[in-house]
């Protein structure tokens, strides 16, 4: 992050008097890149994690596979999910028409953890700031 300030002093319009000047500041705010590419990383495994847990629920719920919206988060959410299938011995408990996939909340936690590493290693190689 990158902050400038100017401070200018400027006289009253009826003319100066002295110790009455009007103080006028002007800050200006600059992302830096490293700001910006942390905001993109956090954004991306956000929009990851939305889709486990809308996954999640959707299963909890028993929501109709034959719906549109439904069958395409479970389709979308299954592609960051399969990476972490058979981590544990059991990847589903049924309960009647609900499901709770234990493999969803483990990929959520996965995805957590390696989005927490990526952020440390950006930090780690973002340039030191400057006075």
């Amino acid at each position: 992050m990158t902050y400038r300030t100017e401070t200018d002093y400027v006289a009253p319009a009826d003319g100066y008097v002295q110790g009455h000047a009007t103080e006028v500041r002007r800050v200006s705010y600059h992302s830096s890149p490293g700001a910006m590419l942390e905001r993109l990383i956090v954004f991306l495994f956000g929009l990851i994690e939305l889709l486990i847990v809308a996954r999640i629920v959707l299963l909890l719920v028993a929501a109709r596979e034959s719906n549109a919206i439904v069958q395409f988060i479970y389709n979308l959410s299954d592609i960051f999910v399969a990476p972490f299938r058979g981590i544990l011995g059991i990847n589903e408990l049924q309960a009647g028409a609900a499901a709770f996939d234990v493999a969803a909340l483990v990929a959520l936690i996965g995805w957590i953890v390696i989005e927490l590493i990526v952020l440390g290693l950006v930090r780690v190689f973002r340039p030191a700031a400057t006075a």
